[in-house]
């Protein structure tokens, strides 16, 4: 089978969870499959970003493109200018009538076209060809309408809930647009099945890369280390990180003797990089090139998301590697884990310190969480019967030889 899939950027570096997720699965889908990758570049992905790319597909398609960096002056424009759009600014920011057209003219030559998340959908116009898929990692309108609900200035939360009435229109319309939408937990298919009125839609498990992921060595038992792992430069990583920084691991440092927290992610914002500063105990990496070290060390693996949605492949790779796992309900959405079985779900503050404070002092208890949650994720969660299940429940026509339309492609094999 012949497959578009379509997304606003390369892969690598592959250092957050939904390049993760893409990766994994198009690496097992193209083994069997034809897999033209179509995609912006906006010049931030990795040197070998475009050589790698035979990873994942046999063709790559790159569209140039140079928004605004984060935090510039252009970005404040353009944010100014969105007050005047109907489209949230997380959307707008990806409009490109180039890949617009390169869309209608590679669709004729698929089988089946993917739209890997919701940004890149409005570049997918009407009456394409061949049945499209939207990706959904999460269920965008739903992040936004948690950050509503966070403390914050009043004009913040007035900004954030305009943009988060214009992604609920948005993400509705987009949704019953395309012929089925695949969503990566039952509870976001089942959100999407019931606010946004869509009768096709189903959703893929999570995964993890078993062999990448495996503990080299007995996890050190007398660690007081905890991490965090995920991207920094994501709003509910941010957030998560910032109010465990203050509300949770002061107070967790004065029952544990020699509590350290590392902050392992791509872009911390300078605010993020203060906590270190504040705190001589917090350690905020930035990009690192293996996140397994850190993994391998921690006592625990902690996951403070309250605002996220979607499905957190961080709880998974820590899991894989023996370190026992503290997360807010929002942190476990979507994954088939059982609090007190597989981890440990507390949602307050004081929750947080006690079943942190609990695992570092009682081994036998981490030891079992550790080993159940290892046990979940080697009968559970290869990537390739993810891949399997999501090629199982898309539409698709039969190949019809159509030829193929001219562009700038390169062969990524």
């Amino acid at each position: 089978m012949r497959i578009l899939w379509i997304k606003t950027e390369l892969l690598h570096p592959i250092d957050k969870g939904g390049r993760i997720r893409s990766y994994q699965m198009l690496r097992s889908l193209s083994q069997q499959h034809q897999v033209t990758y179509l995609c912006l570049d906006d010049g931030c992905a990795a040197a070998d970003a475009v050589e790698r790319a035979r990873e994942y597909a046999q063709e790559l398609v790159v569209v140039p493109f140079r928004p605004p960096a984060k935090r510039s002056f252009g970005f404040f424009v353009d944010l100014l200018r969105n007050l005047l759009s109907p489209l949230p600014y997380a959307i707008a920011r990806y409009d490109s009538p180039e890949l617009c057209e390169r869309v209608r003219c590679l669709a004729g030559t698929a089988d089946l076209i993917v739209c890997d998340f919701l940004t890149p959908s409005l570049n997918l116009p009407d009456g394409l060809p061949v049945p499209v898929v939207l990706f959904e990692h999460n269920v965008e309108a739903m992040i936004w309408q948690r950050h509503v609900t966070v403390p914050q200035h009043p004009l913040r939360r007035a900004y954030m809930r305009l943009q988060w009435r214009r992604m609920l229109r948005h993400e509705a319309r987009e949704c019953r647009r395309f012929a089925h939408v695949i969503a990566v937990s039952g509870i976001d298919a089942d959100i999407i099945r019931r606010e946004y009125a869509v009768a096709s839609v189903g959703y893929v498990p999570t995964g993890v890369d078993l062999e990448y992921f495996s503990a080299s060595r007995p996890r050190p038992r007398d660690s007081r280390e905890l991490v965090f792992v995920g991207s920094m430069d994501w709003m509910p990583n941010e957030e998560g990180v910032r109010w465990f920084a203050s509300e949770v691991f002061s107070a967790v440092q004065e029952r544990i003797a020699g509590a350290r927290l590392m902050v392992v992610g791509r872009s911390p914002s300078p605010a993020t990089r203060a906590l270190a500063a504040r705190n001589p105990a917090i350690e905020v990496t930035g990009t690192v090139a293996d996140v397994r070290p850190y993994l391998q060390r921690a006592g625990i693996c902690v996951v403070p998301v309250r605002i996220g949605g979607g499905t957190r492949l961080k709880i998974y790779e820590a899991m894989a590697m023996g370190v026992p796992v503290v997360a807010t309900t929002i942190g476990a959405e979507g994954l088939p884990l059982r609090n007190g079985e597989h981890l440990l779900i507390a949602d307050t503050a004081e929750d947080q310190v006690t079943a942190i404070c609990t695992l570092l002092t009682d081994r036998a208890l981490a030891d079992l969480l550790a080993a159940n949650a290892l046990r979940h994720v080697q009968e559970h969660c290869s990537w390739d019967a993810v891949a399997q299940s999501f090629l199982a429940q898309c539409p698709r026509r039969s190949a019809t030889g159509q030829p193929s339309c001219a562009g700038q492609a390169g062969q990524a094999a």
